[in-house]
């Protein structure tokens, strides 16, 4: 004859009762990722607040949420954000809170349109926009450009001007319209804009 299993009432209510505190007592997400804006620390755990560090314990790391920096937050009215595109983790440091990551930079409401490495991400002022506040964080009124400014070369730059377009035209330096110099100059200062000047000058040679 089988013995007939006794129930213990009071003991599983027990078990129920404790694994409820349990759930009840832990973290929420809004207590996990505070931040003391004071110390730059997370009261909870103590630590810094490192981008990596928030999105060790994230689905998919973090990619496709939005980071910004409490420099951003005090210096510009307009959002500025990183958008996680990919993360690369090193699984060999502690808590996986190293590595690199790469993303869309927001800066003053105008998006980048390509994805490059994220900068400064060890340093321990980044946030994480809340799920739920990422749209109204994005929404923002474009700044209108200002205009560019113009002003008069100076006198000898502006007589060699001159000449040099009355020259090319075939007309009187005096019909020559008054030329003027643009106070802003968009220029991709990289190895490759340097590279290229310095072959220009060697196929160009010296003057002397």
């Amino acid at each position: 004859m089988v013995k007939k299993k006794r129930l213990r009432l009071i003991a599983e209510m027990a078990r129920k009762i404790q694994a409820y505190r349990e759930l009840k007592n832990q973290p929420q997400d809004s207590q996990r990722y505070a931040l003391d804006y004071d110390t730059m620390t997370r009261p909870f755990t103590g630590k810094k607040n490192t981008p990596l560090y928030v999105t060790a314990g994230m689905r998919m790391f973090g990619v496709g949420r939005l980071f910004t920096r409490k420099s951003w937050l005090d210096e510009h009215t307009e959002p500025c954000y990183w958008k996680m595109t990919k993360v690369k983790v090193d699984y060999t440091a502690e808590n996986m809170d190293h590595g690199k990551a790469w993303g869309i930079l927001t800066f003053r409401g105008k998006e980048e349109p390509e994805e490059r490495e994220v900068d400064k991400v060890m340093y321990h002022d980044w946030r994480l926009v809340p799920k739920h506040e990422e749209e109204v964080f994005r929404c923002c009124e474009p700044v209108p450009e200002p205009p560019v400014r113009y002003v008069r070369y100076p006198p000898l730059l502006r007589a060699m001007i001159l000449a040099q377009q009355a020259k090319q035209l075939g007309v009187d330096a005096s019909t020559v319209p008054e030329p003027s110099l643009p106070l802003k100059w968009d220029a991709l200062l990289n190895h490759e804009y340097f590279r290229s000047q310095d072959e220009k000058k060697i196929q160009e040679g010296t003057p002397v």
